[in-house]
């Protein structure tokens, strides 16, 4: 039976460094859950883990597809599923499942059933095309169920359900629903007060930038070209303005800081519905050492259970 630790929390508190030393102490592995990493060359901006980090400690569902494709859901999770279960237990050691997107780690921890529909979007572009009003009176018609699950002015999850229903016939709400993995889990947050997050925020944003930052997004736009939609999401977009000449750098940092402050936000409010995440500050000078503790607990209770 499987066993797995995750390391979760808002952007800038500090996960991949606290996962980096868990991992080598349990000579484990870590499986990324973050929905940007998983695209090749979006490095800096993502706070992808370095050259020699992924040396020192295996990564895993980093750079699995190129920033051209659409990773969904559910290909995120059958990948991460599949690397979970070929894992020789119980001689391994716990796996990290390690990030900051909480739908990535939900649909691990939870087991989501997802729908296997691939996006269409030549039939997600003739939906569009009706207007949202519609279109959400259309989804009231055939999928009240989830029409009351949806904002009717969230065009996203409007045209995932119809589009989900077009191509297999039956309502997403009746597809939906969680299958919860049978092997222990250990859940763990990171968080601080706001304003310490706020500081990290712009230590790590100043941090990118001396690492590059700047070239690594003129070089996408190169490659890719500007409308690629990768280079539409945080601290990507604003370095684009700054290099196409539209806002001064100074202001492409602060509308950055702001924006990735807001992300934080909506992250610490999804993580904080879920009671079983047990909460560690960051700016606890033994910080490492607590959550190790808890780690030796949980292999512990696991390995006593088993015997």
């Amino acid at each position: 039976m499987p066993r797995l630790i995750t390391i979760c929390g808002a952007t800038a508190t500090g996960k991949s460094g606290v996962a980096l030393a868990l991992a080598g102490r349990l000579q484990s592995s870590i499986l990324s859950a973050d929905s940007r990493q998983v695209y090749r060359e979006f490095d800096i901006g993502t706070a992808k883990p370095t050259a020699v980090d992924r040396t020192c400690v295996p990564h895993h569902l980093i750079d699995i597809c190129d920033p051209t494709e659409t990773l969904t859901l559910a290909e995120y999770q059958q990948q991460a599923q599949k690397l979970i279960s070929d894992v020789d237990f119980p001689l391994s050691p716990p796996l990290l499942l390690v990030g900051g997107t909480g739908l990535y780690i939900k649909s691990i921890v939870r087991g989501l059933k997802i729908p296997r529909v691939a996006p269409m979007p030549e039939l997600r572009s003739q939906l569009a095309e009706l207007g949202q009003s519609q279109c959400y009176a259309m989804l009231q018609q055939v999928d009240r169920s989830a029409a009351e699950k949806i904002h009717l002015n969230d065009p996203v999850r409007t045209l995932r359900a119809l589009e989900v229903f077009y191509v297999t016939g039956r309502p997403i709400s009746e597809q939906q629903g969680e299958n919860p993995p049978n092997y222990p889990i250990l859940q763990i947050g990171l968080d601080c007060d706001i304003e310490v997050l706020v500081d990290r925020i712009k230590q790590r944003t100043e941090q990118m930038l001396e690492r590059g930052w700047l070239a690594e997004v003129e070089y996408l736009c190169k490659k890719y070209g500007c409308d690629l939609p990768l280079l539409n999401t945080l601290g990507y977009q604003e370095m684009k303005q700054y290099l196409a000449g539209e806002i001064k750098l100074e202001e492409a940092k602060e509308l950055t800081i702001l924006h990735t402050r807001q992300f934080a936000k909506r992250q610490r409010t999804w993580f904080r519905a879920y009671p079983e995440i047990e909460w560690f500050d960051v700016s606890a000078p033994d910080l490492l050492e607590r959550v190790w503790q808890r780690v030796q607990e949980f292999v512990n209770e696991d390995f006593g259970a088993r015997k």
